[in-house]
């Protein structure tokens, strides 16, 4: 799908339309009915983490490039109902610690930050990392921190976290992350094969782990993570 670039500029005003629209006829009709989230979704500034390039699309119901001319293949920035259902449902409480696999834009980090106590972000492109340090040190976003690294093993000297998120997909829980998690801390993930993925996330109790599956979509793969084969003998 080409996006089109260069399009005249919005004004503060339109991009406010623009985003009560998006919160009113995206983010609420798909499950987001907590007041806190939707309020949250209301006021962040969404088009200062979108490339220069695609900034008037920052409210459309789509993926938006993180490079411009890549639309469909390489890092995108998740659409806005996906990213506010993953924050949702996620139940991020204020003294909470997050580790988010895959920076992107750094929006989601930015969200995360402003429900959590800390978030570690990891970010396997330097340049995708280096302009999401900006833009969340723009935006005030004091408690986010952003590491140029590969997220595909986690972080576990900086663990255990409270939540664990994956912004991307996987083809299966990659098992030491789980291990990463507190004991009644929650992992997101987006597992499965295109065309069918499901958002997953798994709970650690005192004795295992549980798993849910509220809803379907398909978003892009994360680096690195393992991938099972699928041949049969």
């Amino acid at each position: 799908m080409s996006l089109p670039l260069n399009t005249p500029a919005h004004t503060p005003q339109a991009f406010e339309v623009d985003r009560y629209n998006m919160v009113e006829q995206q983010i609420r009709p798909w499950n987001v009915s907590d007041p806190d989230i939707l309020a949250l979704l209301g006021r962040m500034h969404r088009e200062d983490f979108v490339p220069a390039a695609y900034r008037n699309l920052a409210f459309s119901d789509l993926e938006i490039p993180l490079r411009e001319g890549s639309a469909g293949e390489g890092p995108a920035m998740l659409a806005p109902k996906v990213e506010a259902r993953i924050v949702h449902d996620l139940h991020v409480q204020p003294h909470e610690s997050v580790l988010e696999i895959g920076t992107g834009s750094g929006f989601m980090a930015a969200l995360l930050g402003q429900r959590a106590r800390q978030v570690l972000t990891l970010e396997i492109d330097a340049d995708l990392a280096l302009q999401a340090r900006q833009r969340l040190e723009a935006s005030g976003a004091t408690n986010v921190v952003v590491r140029a690294v590969d997220g595909a093993q986690g972080a576990a000297a900086d663990g255990p976290f409270d939540v664990i998120v994956l912004s991307g997909s996987v083809a299966v829980v990659p098992k030491a992350l789980l291990e990463q998690l507190k004991p009644g801390g929650r992992l997101f993930a987006v597992v499965g094969d295109e065309p069918m993925m499901r958002a997953t996330i798994v709970t650690r109790g005192d004795t295992g782990f549980t798993t849910s599956q509220p809803w379907d979509t398909v978003v892009p793969r994360l680096q690195n993570f393992a991938e099972p084969s699928h041949f049969a003998f």
